[in-house]
């Protein structure tokens, strides 16, 4: 009795403060805002939410085209603890659920009174529970921040969602990425803490799984399957999902093979990574040696090039600039190209990329692209200023915007 007492005060609270704050934010702004009882992600997801979701929405809307659960990536892991879910579910009153990288839902499962709630606000397979959809909720907070989110009555904006409490954790592939989240959600008054550590085990137990899976083309001397460079920010590669580990040097002729697919000479790539440097054709060679066996085979001899596409986010932001897709190459842009590299060329892609991306910022009409850029872009007054500029007097945002700006012109 004192449990549901004290969980009905706190959704007493939280329902009042949503009732006073959420008419504040389109008004007043960002500063309204601030201090308990409110849990500061919640309030940055609110502001953020805002420009796109209206709180009186009374279900989620659908995702373009089919969800294509049977071609994830997570199909199979999930399958396998598909019992196990749904006991838990069917037993402690939740309804289970799976994503994909974009909120989108995949799968569910649970007792048919709660999946019935659940329908209701298309917390459903095809239903889009990401931010810029469907406001503050537990599944779009991890799937933005990458940890584990609880979400409680009336810290969702919609308020539609405000008798429900959701558990979420990220599932995250072999290479580290967030392929989707799990969600355990239930009414209010069913809220437990034991709900969070076990949407987290159950996470874990996906991703175990997930590591476990084998390439499926074990032909010699092929490329191995799903090969990935990251080498903007945060350097990593996989091969097949397991981490490849290269030393520097090799990580710099991958990415410039990756951005040139028509490859380098042999002496064309020794000047782009030493430039005037006097180094041995020896250890020239021995470094691209060691990159082909670690590919297997997977580099070419004589006019060296890749002998099959590998995915690289650099390329990927190089076709969204060709494309005009100013809101994908923001995304994928997190950081300079091989940050601690200081070879000739990969000096010259690290320009070209920046300059890129950030003149498409500029030139964007997209008040949320310059506000994405600016998250890594914290001293570029310019960009925060164009923000401003495209962001409207009662634009809740503008609070963000401004701040960057005043940090960065040192105000």
């Amino acid at each position: 009795m004192a449990e549901q007492a004290g969980l009905r005060r706190r959704r007493t609270v939280l329902e009042h403060e949503w009732a006073r704050r959420v008419p504040q934010l389109r008004t007043a702004g960002w500063r309204s805002i601030a201090g308990p009882p409110l849990r500061t992600e919640v309030t940055e997801s609110w502001v953020r939410s805002l420009p796109t979701v209206d709180p009186a929405l009374e279900s989620a809307p659908p995702a373009a085209g089919d969800a294509r659960w049977a071609a994830s990536p997570l199909h199979g892991p999930v399958t396998d603890l598909a019992g196990e879910l749904r006991c838990i579910a069917e037993d402690a009153g939740f309804v289970a659920a799976v994503t994909d990288a974009t909120g989108t839902i995949l799968w569910t499962c649970g007792g048919r009174l709660m999946r019935r709630k659940a329908e209701q606000v298309n917390f459903a397979p095809g239903g889009r529970w990401d931010e810029p959809a469907m406001g503050t909720n537990a599944l779009s907070l991890a799937l933005r921040t990458g940890r584990p989110s609880t979400v409680f009555s009336a810290e969702h904006l919609v308020a539609a969602l405000h008798g429900w409490v959701c558990y979420c954790a990220p599932i995250r592939g072999a290479d580290g990425r967030v392929l989707g989240v799990l969600d355990l959600s239930t009414t209010w008054d069913r809220s437990h803490p034991l709900a969070l550590p076990t949407v987290r085990t159950l996470a874990t137990a996906i991703e175990a799984r997930l590591r476990r899976a084998e390439p499926r083309d074990g032909r010699p001397g092929a490329v191995p399957c799903g090969v990935e460079l990251s080498c903007l920010g945060a350097v990593r590669v996989t091969s097949g999902g397991a981490r490849l580990h290269l030393p520097p040097r090799q990580l710099e002729i991958l990415a410039l093979l990756a951005l040139e697919p028509d490859g380098f000479s042999p002496e064309r790539l020794r000047e782009s990574l030493y430039g005037d440097r006097s180094v041995s054709a020896s250890t020239f060679k021995a470094e691209v040696s060691h990159l082909r066996r670690a590919l297997a085979g997977g580099v070419t001899t004589r006019r060296y090039t890749l002998t099959a596409p590998i995915g690289c986010d650099a390329t990927e932001v190089l076709r969204a600039l060709e494309r005009g897709d100013t809101a994908t190459a923001v995304e994928r842009y997190r950081g300079p190209l091989l940050p601690l590299s200081e070879a000739p060329r990969v000096l010259a892609w690290r320009r070209h990329l920046e300059v890129g991306v950030r003149e498409a910022v500029l030139a964007s009409a997209s008040a949320q692209d310059a506000l994405r850029y600016g998250e890594r872009a914290p001293y570029d007054a310019e960009v925060h200023e164009h923000a401003l500029l495209l962001l409207g007097p009662g634009d809740v945002r503008r609070g963000i915007a401004a701040a960057r700006l005043g940090a960065a012109r040192g105000v």
